[in-house]
């Protein structure tokens, strides 16, 4: 079955361009367009669409607006917001990841609308692929599929135990812990994508300020957005949030997330300290910032000295990095699939074997505490 889709912008060039683009994927009905948020309600209405991508600045009622609308209704249609790469549009699109769109693209750049459609239809591809699969995957739950199916399917998709975990898990977590290395922490890695600055807003308030390491985060995001999300995630959490900058020194307690459009790398300074190293290296699977490339500079200049998070995400990024670290001795925690908005990237690091322990997000943050605890007492 076709994915339906609504496109939503005030610019009628960019509609056109962007309805191109989404039509020629495969699987893609795109049904009709909007040029503002009161048309698009309507049209939401009459059309039921799946997707629905959404521009956030349009008159007469703005992007926002209609995602508190469609929380409002519980329309289970996924949103893809549409922005543009400026520091208000950084801002706005964070707010609408917090609103519950499922992710974003940015605008291309002044090109002909033959490259803005080859840009469009490169970076749509996907991420239609994975709210196909995710629609599917929550029919199955819903036991949409036929009754000889549905077991098979769920059991091979959703993990036991996914949505708290038991006794005799955190019994194993425990036995695992006590097997990896004694050092004590010095810092706490995280690796997210798709679904990460939702992820995020759960999971760094469950940390104390008083945590005692720093905390190196890589969420794959172009320039901008990164200081956007960093900016909306200080006011919520105990520990400090803040964008990382090149050259300093990572301060017990405070969260640093990696810059946009550049890869974040932490390096041994001469007195042996660790320091922050902001670099424009190529893109690693396809990212910058990558999280292989945070990840394998950690086992490289202090290995065995951190805890390891991958979270919600496409692709495999972060599974190589963790692959190293795990040979230094770090533990890893992966977010179960039950709770991911995409279970791409801590599924391939539970398949690869490098995780030690699979929890539901809300679970992660108390494990975190207790692992940095434990091993500083």
């Amino acid at each position: 079955m076709n994915l339906r889709v609504l496109v939503v912008d005030d610019a009628v060039l960019f509609r056109r361009v962007l309805s191109d683009a989404l039509a020629a994927l495969p699987g893609v009905e795109v049904v009709g367009s909007a040029s503002n948020g009161k048309i698009a309600l309507q049209r939401i209405r009459e059309l039921r669409p799946d997707l629905i991508t959404l521009d956030i600045e349009m008159p007469e009622m703005d992007g926002l607006a209609v995602l508190d609308e469609l929380r409002r209704v519980g329309d289970s249609a996924e949103v893809l917001v549409v922005s543009a790469g400026s520091r208000r549009g950084g801002d706005l699109t964070v707010r609408a990841l917090g609103k519950g769109a499922f992710d974003f693209i940015t605008k291309p750049d002044s090109q002909s609308p033959e490259q803005s459609r080859e840009s469009l239809n490169r970076e749509l591809a996907p991420l239609v692929r994975a709210i196909a699969s995710r629609r599917e995957i929550r029919a199955i739950l819903r036991n949409d599929l036929p009754a000889s199916g549905v077991k098979e399917s769920v059991e091979s998709r959703v993990p036991i135990a996914a949505n708290k975990p038991s006794s005799n898990l955190n019994q194993i977590a425990e036995r695992m812990q006590s097997l990896s290395s004694s050092t004590k922490p010095e810092m706490i890695l995280i690796g997210v994508s798709t679904g990460g600055p939702v992820a995020l807003s759960r999971l760094l308030p469950a940390i104390p300020a008083d945590i005692g390491v720093p905390i190196l985060i890589v969420q794959h995001m172009p320039a901008v957005f990164t200081r956007a999300l960093a900016d909306d995630l200080d006011p919520k959490c105990a520990v400090s949030v803040r964008e990382a900058v090149h050259g300093e020194s990572p301060l017990p307690n405070v969260a640093y997330i990696a810059p946009g459009g550049k890869q974040m790398r932490i390096a041994s300074a001469p007195d042996g300290k660790p320091v922050i190293q902001i670099t424009d290296d190529p893109p690693e699977n396809n990212c910058k910032p990558a999280v292989d490339y945070l990840f394998r500079s950690a086992a490289n200049s202090f290995p065995g000295r951190a805890v390891a998070i991958i979270l919600t995400g496409m692709g495999s990024d972060g599974t190589i990095g963790l692959r190293l670290l795990k040979r230094g001795g770090c533990f890893v925690i992966a977010q179960d699939e039950a709770s991911c908005v995409i279970y791409g990237m801590p599924r391939a690091a539970v398949e690869a074997g490098v995780t030690d322990i699979v929890l539901p997000l809300d679970a992660i943050g108390d494990r975190i505490s207790a692992i940095v605890r434990r091993r500083s007492q």
